[in-house]
């Protein structure tokens, strides 16, 4: 069995309060108020803001420590989706009259957005930044799928989010990622017992 495998199973109670949060559940329900989507929306935007230097932190580190060109490609192509993401959120930010400047990031974004920039320093190496680059995606894709499930009570006006992030392409992405993460987390281990 793989890493992140064995990883998910030990830790399948966090998995499952990541993807099966309780935002999620109102969404996929249909009880969701439209002020926690607004909400979300204004500081989920922020967050990719800050996703995006850490992402090029990823692909960074993969041009140093990695010798597999795939890795770069399956990077850039994430890289180049985060552009349309932005443009996504803005005009989401329009329709639900949510103004994107001047938000305060909450807490919680706060926090993550330092986890972020503590991946980015150079003596974190390439296997924990792209794992924490697959799991954040992978959280993402998981947890908006789940609101795409046939049983799903989604309202209408929100499925285009959970499209975005729920797809299989997307899923097939963080499959990649995950494919990475194994590799390179693999070779690691083999780097320390030796």
């Amino acid at each position: 069995m793989k890493t992140i495998e064995r990883w998910r199973r030990k830790h399948k109670v966090s998995y499952i309060s990541a993807t099966k949060h309780p935002f999620i559940l109102n969404i996929r329900d249909a009880s969701i108020h439209s002020s926690s989507f607004q909400r979300w929306l204004g500081q989920d935007y922020l967050f990719v803001r800050n996703f995006v230097p850490f992402v090029a932190s990823v692909l960074m580190k993969c041009a140093k420590e990695s010798g597999n060109e795939s890795d770069m490609e399956v990077i850039l192509a994430g890289m180049a989706s985060l552009h349309d993401e932005i443009a996504w959120f803005k005009k989401e930010a329009a329709k639900w009259d949510v103004q994107l400047t001047g938000i305060t990031p909450h807490q919680t974004n706060q926090n993550y957005c330092r986890f972020l920039e503590s991946l980015m320093h150079p003596d974190v190496d390439y296997a924990v930044a792209i794992t924490a680059f697959w799991t954040i995606e992978t959280v993402y894709q998981q947890s908006f799928a789940y609101c795409l499930e046939k049983d799903a009570k989604t309202p209408a006006e929100l499925r285009e989010a959970c499209e975005r992030w729920g797809s299989k392409g997307f899923g097939q992405y963080c499959n990649s990622l995950q494919e990475i993460s194994d590799e390179r987390l693999r070779c690691r281990k083999l780097r320390w017992s030796n």
